[in-house]
């Protein structure tokens, strides 16, 4: 594995996910700082990679690796402290594991799907919307507008990733 800024973003970004589950349960300044340097990680390693020629096959696997992480260890916090429903962390769990199963469908048909718009709006919008959640999470009316946001944003990129991508189902061998 070659090892370039962009990857040690990504090592970073997986090393403060348990670090955030601590803090997340002690101090929510500190859980919000590490979450906002976390997800800070996730914007600069993979412009850093593009821009400087730098993309490898570990970046392409950890990077949305390590956002899944980040992204679900909040929300699976989030359930444990009464935050949100678990069926609303369910429903991002399925969907990453939908889009995951639909690329290594693709990956085994030598196909590769890169991320689309509503994808990276998604991640954008689910990082800021746990960032208030982390600070207002006593206020429900902030949990349910950031979780619903969550929600939707999860299903419109699962339907848009489906729409765009869907016939690697319909393929055949």
């Amino acid at each position: 594995m070659k090892m370039n800024v962009p990857n040690i973003l990504t090592i970073i970004r997986v090393i403060l996910v348990p670090v955030f589950i601590i803090c997340f349960f002690q101090n929510e300044y500190v859980a919000l700082a590490v979450f906002i340097i976390a997800s800070f990680t996730d914007f600069l390693d993979g412009n850093l990679a593009r821009k400087n020629g730098q993309v490898t096959n570990f970046g392409k696997f950890m990077d949305p690796l390590a956002d899944k992480l980040l992204v679900t260890s909040a929300l699976i916090c989030f359930v444990q402290v009464g935050q949100i429903p678990a069926w609303a962390a369910i429903i991002v769990v399925g969907r990453d594991l939908a889009v995951d199963g639909l690329r290594m469908l693709a990956a085994s048909r030598s196909i590769v799907m890169a991320a689309g718009w509503s994808g990276k709006i998604k991640t954008a919008v689910t990082m800021l919307a746990i960032c208030v959640m982390i600070v207002f999470g006593g206020e429900e009316l902030v949990n349910q507008i950031g979780a619903g946001l969550i929600i939707l944003l999860n299903i419109v990129s699962l339907i848009d990733y489906f729409h765009a991508n869907g016939k690697v189902l319909l393929d055949s061998e």
